[in-house]
């Protein structure tokens, strides 16, 4: 199964951004990303090391909370 995690973008170079999520910092190509601008601050989709959606930070806490819940079996805070 494929997954694109949620990430925050710290700083941009040309087609590449440095980005971050839970500690964890990756280097993203946003060559694909196709929607708009993207800055500092933005959140963005990550999958297979590309920007592929902006999205808003709730939309990424939210997903955060998705796969913790997740991992940890956590029913209680999914939603049938």
């Amino acid at each position: 199964m494929c997954l694109a995690i949620p990430m925050q973008i710290k700083q941009i170079d040309g087609h590449h951004a440095s980005c971050s999520a839970r500690g964890i910092t990756r280097d993203v190509n946003t060559f694909m990303f196709e929607h708009g601008h993207l800055k500092p601050g933005d959140y963005v989709m990550v999958h297979v090391g590309y920007a592929i959606q902006k999205i808003d930070p709730t939309e990424a806490q939210l997903a955060w909370e998705t796969d913790s819940a997740m991992r940890n079996g956590d029913k209680d805070n999914m939603d049938a």
